[in-house]
């Protein structure tokens, strides 16, 4: 049997959590983090940490002091240990209280943290390139709250349903702008000419956790890396395309449409980053 953490507490999966007036369910009021686990190791744990309590800060939440990384990244721990999970997928949502728009009884978090395991060769390139598409019926806003894993979150997974619909791994969202923002479970990056580029934060994508230590690490190991705007002819026409996110590092997309793209770049970064940063990169 399964056993999630809720607010402290260890108890069976499928067990009944929240009332009917919780604003989590009426507003989706909250956030969430995915972290990963790998042999009994929490990857880039102080960086999950930090967007999440930033994340908590901009949507108002009162922390309590004994409310810490250090409590959480021990309660991660005691759970996976409790799920016989030595490599996992890590889901932990923040929530607010009981009540309606004006009336929140409580703005302390309340807190449930869920593993899934992961597979041995988990973080390992993909063989087959994914199949992507784009996702234009609803876009993913520009504001204060974009680079968030907040729960409010339609534009990903409707994309997602999108996806499945036309038998795509993944869908890629527009933002207000009509640019790429990025994709329903990952950071978008493209080659070109040798070059690398990402959105820059300000197009409001995910401020993911890969993502940024790519645009740290690229340039030292000697690949020319920037941040820039990206349209939808960009990624038409670019050399190659990957997906980012903490749980599968980096993933190659072999179709966009009509369009089909190579691999050989992204498979050096790939090695080298498994050579240079073994203890992070897996």
């Amino acid at each position: 049997m399964s056993h999630i953490n809720y607010n402290g507490k260890i108890l069976p999966e499928g067990t009944p959590l929240f009332e009917a007036n919780s604003r989590a369910t009426r507003y989706g009021d909250g956030i969430f983090e995915t972290l990963k686990l790998k042999n009994n190791r929490i990857l880039f744990a102080d960086e999950h940490f930090a967007r999440l309590w930033k994340g908590m800060q901009l949507l108002k939440f009162e922390v309590p002091r004994l409310f810490s990384p250090e409590k959480l990244h021990s309660e991660i721990l005691q759970l996976t240990k409790k799920n016989n999970h030595t490599n996992s997928r890590i889901r932990v949502a923040i929530y607010r209280g009981n009540g309606g728009l004006y009336d929140t009884t409580s703005h302390t978090p309340g807190y449930v943290i869920q593993t899934w395991p992961l597979a041995e060769d988990n973080g390992h390139i993909n063989q087959n390139g994914l199949q992507v598409c784009f996702y234009r019926n609803a876009v993913k806003p520009i504001d204060n709250f974009s680079n968030l894993k907040h729960n409010n979150y339609l534009p990903y997974f409707m994309g997602a349903l999108f996806a499945r619909e036309q038998k795509c791994n993944d869908a890629l969202i527009f933002n207000t702008q009509q640019r790429i923002c990025d994709s329903t479970i990952a950071n978008v990056f493209i080659i070109k000419n040798n070059s690398i580029f990402t959105p820059p934060l300000s197009e409001g994508c995910i401020a993911g956790v890969m993502r940024k230590f790519l645009l740290k690490e690229l340039p030292i190991i000697g690949f020319d890396t920037a941040e820039k705007t990206l349209t939808e002819d960009d990624l038409e026409s670019a050399d190659e395309i990957f997906l980012t996110n903490s749980i599968y590092n980096i993933r190659w997309v072999a179709g966009l449409g009509n369009n089909t793209f190579t691999n050989q770049v992204t498979l050096k970064i790939d090695a080298i980053l498994r050579q240079t940063n073994p203890e992070t990169y897996c």
